[in-house]
């Protein structure tokens, strides 16, 4: 099928407001960022911890559960973004997916095909094999250099490391995503993207929020490496960062600032820390939201020039299939569970770039 050139008319309120009521022509890019939460296949794999997803396993992971989360997923996929864009996500930063192979099984479903959808994906050392991604679409963007970044955790400090035997650094050690890097064109302009899934609360938030301000430490690196070999350079960082706008790892060791006022040179604007004070959420727990999923930008991309392609708004997608209609967790999203294949547990985000046309 072929792909239509898209370039559209934006001719919304707010953005013709900030343009002193001039209607212009547009170029409009989706980033999107979903947690396909357990995206496994159902082969038992000698080296992670994911019997539990295979056909005898707790969670009787069949091929026909396998499919049909599949074709879930691509629904969602296909539509995030669209009621200002009609064309899918240009770009599409996943979380917990198990391999390469169930990100193709992905990418060629009907409902995503025609996008000619790339991938780039590393393994991670994370116990349960879960990785992340990048999926983009070949039309549009042209990626030159992409790296997995380790991000090297210990249990506990290590006094004298020189005088640890080896068995005892690994044994400290927790193993946890990689957080993936990757620079290239998009229509000709050059754009760094970042995936995340930092370290889970697994032992309680604060006990564990050490091991996600160092994924925020790293994050912030990543970001002024780039900068240093470009001061302009745009990038954009995202993830399931099992943290809200508002915690250390974002607002002390990212750096993010909520109003795009406040960010300075080189600094890092967070559009979704103002949705989490409004009370909305990506995903819930003990009937609370919060917004672990987000999509971050540097300086350089909240510039009033749209001669360049410039960050214009965010979102949550939210539809109401995404979303448990009754018992215990009615409201939450509508996840998998052993008699349903459901979605995830997280709600998908989004935003948009923008370019004038001349």
């Amino acid at each position: 099928m072929r792909i239509i050139t898209f370039s559209i008319f934006i001719f919304f309120n707010l953005l013709m407001t900030q343009l002193h009521g001039q209607t212009k022509k547009y170029t409009i890019h989706t980033v999107a960022f979903y947690n396909l939460e357990n995206l496994f296949d159902t082969i038992k794999s000698p080296n992670i911890q994911d019997a539990e997803w295979t056909p005898n396993g707790a969670q009787h992971w069949t091929s026909q559960k396998y499919f049909k989360k599949l074709a879930n997923l691509s629904r969602v996929l296909s539509e995030i973004g669209t009621s200002e864009n009609p064309n899918a996500p240009t770009f599409i930063g996943c979380a917990e997916i198990e391999n390469r192979g169930v990100l193709e099984d992905l990418i060629k479903q009907p409902k995503l095909i025609d996008k000619e959808y790339g991938i780039i994906h590393f393994d991670s050392p994370d116990q349960r094999g879960i990785d992340v991604a990048l999926l983009y679409q070949k039309k549009h963007f042209k990626p030159i250099t992409y790296s997995n970044i380790p991000l090297v955790l210990y249990k506990k400090p290590i006094e004298n490391p020189v005088d640890t035997i080896q068995s005892t650094l690994k044994n400290n050690r927790i193993y946890t995503r990689d957080q993936l890097l990757v620079t290239g064109f998009l229509d000709g302009e050059e754009i760094n993207l970042i995936v995340n899934h930092w370290p889970s609360r697994s032992g309680g938030e604060q006990k564990s929020s050490p091991y996600r301000e160092a994924a925020g430490d790293l994050n912030r690196k990543i970001i002024d490496s780039l900068q240093q070999i470009n001061p302009n350079a745009k990038v954009i960082t995202m993830g399931d960062l099992n943290d809200g706008p508002y915690n250390k790892s974002v607002k002390v060791a990212l750096g993010a600032k909520a109003n795009k006022a406040d960010v300075p040179e080189f600094g890092i604007y967070n559009p979704f820390e103002d949705m989490a004070k409004k009370g909305m959420g990506t995903i819930a727990y003990r009937d609370s939201w919060d917004i672990f999923d987000q999509i971050m930008v540097t300086q350089s991309l909240i510039k009033s020039d749209f001669s360049s392609f410039q960050f214009w708004k965010a979102g949550i997608f939210n539809k109401s299939y995404l979303i448990q209609t009754s018992g215990q967790y009615k409201g939450y999203p509508l996840r998998h569970a052993t008699t349903e294949v459901g979605y995830s547990d997280h709600f998908p985000v989004y935003v948009y770039l923008i370019k004038e046309m001349f």
